[in-house]
């Protein structure tokens, strides 16, 4: 799933560089010396070096053993503050001296890579970088997909920076550069029958739910995605298929349609180039409206268009593959 291996390629790509942080000498002399200016100094210049050579916005801090801010590379004004009360995820290191990277709610949500920091086997306290699903949200937008990183409001209490954060139901959202198109929308919808189902066809379009966990694999919250029917034809190949997105066939998703309470004919929404393929899926009680919709369609065409959406129907004859 595509969503899976964003959230991989994240945690990993955060993971070495807080690994190559936590191997500072400089951080570590700041560590044992208390000093939070040096600290600062080195994570903001290497975070501006980083920013200014790729193009990619890091965040990282650095976190005593105590559970306090020791220094934060995008500000110097925060140094010293508890965050141990937010952070049920540092009692991972109480029994284990390895890295760990997971979707975490702290003050705010985001994935987080932390590593403890040693000199001599003796520990001076984490090193992290933070991020925040800006990335992941633009990588599904880019292909048709609106994405909605959804935080149970039941952590609001932890989450204290996302008080003033949009809600939808019963959930804070969390990334920001989300489309505000279907808010609206998503709150309208029962979200109970999305969880339940996975899957929701309203106002022309597919929403799909998969359930957020935590680094202790708790749910603490969900992946919304909003997919537009019209982009739809961009999956119609084996490789380009919908199973980037949770495990429902193309098949799955026109019984999704079905379900939906239509005054009119369930099919009039379709351009006669989307029922070539849709055929494939129509059930056997089903055929003969469609056939009747479908010749009232195609019956716009001219000849040479006809030849011409079938010849492609050949090139792409089926669709195959399973969400994973």
């Amino acid at each position: 799933m595509t969503l899976d291996s964003q959230l991989h390629f994240h945690k990993m790509d955060d993971l070495k560089m807080a690994l190559f942080l936590s191997q500072n000498k400089g951080i570590i002399e700041a560590l044992e010396n208390d000093d939070e200016d040096l600290a600062y100094e080195i994570l903001s210049d290497i975070t501006k070096a980083i920013s200014k050579n790729t193009n990619i916005l890091m965040k990282s801090q650095i976190i005593t053993k105590e559970h306090n801010i020791f220094a934060r590379s995008w500000d110097d004004i925060y140094s010293g503050m508890p965050i141990g009360d937010f952070r049920v995820d540092f009692d991972y290191f109480k029994t284990n001296k390895t890295p760990r990277t997971s979707i975490e709610v702290g003050r705010l949500l985001g994935i987080k890579a932390t590593v403890p920091i040693y000199k001599d086997d003796v520990f001076l306290g984490f090193v992290e970088v933070i991020s925040f699903f800006k990335s992941i949200t633009t990588f599904f937008s880019s292909m048709g997909v609106d994405l909605y990183v959804l935080l149970d409001v039941k952590h609001a209490d932890s989450a204290v920076l996302m008080m003033q954060n949009l809600t939808i139901d019963e959930y804070i959202l969390s990334n920001r550069n989300y489309n505000y198109s279907h808010i609206q929308m998503l709150n309208e919808i029962d979200f109970k029958e999305l969880k339940l189902s996975k899957t929701l066809y309203v106002d022309n379009k597919y929403i799909f739910y998969k359930t957020m966990y935590d680094g202790n694999h708790k749910a603490i919250g969900g992946f919304v995605f909003v997919l537009p029917e019209r982009y739809l034809e961009y999956f119609r190949n084996p490789e380009d298929n919908i199973s980037f997105l949770i495990n429902v066939t193309r098949s799955g998703l026109y019984d999704v349609i079905k379900e939906e309470k239509y005054e009119n004919n369930v099919y009039e929404k379709y351009s006669a180039s989307s029922m070539v393929y849709l055929q494939d899926v129509i059930s056997k009680e089903d055929r003969q409206v469609f056939l009747d919709e479908a010749y009232e369609k195609f019956d716009k065409f001219t000849k040479d268009e006809l030849i011409q959406m079938m010849l492609n129907r050949n090139i792409v004859k089926k669709i195959e593959g399973k969400i994973k």
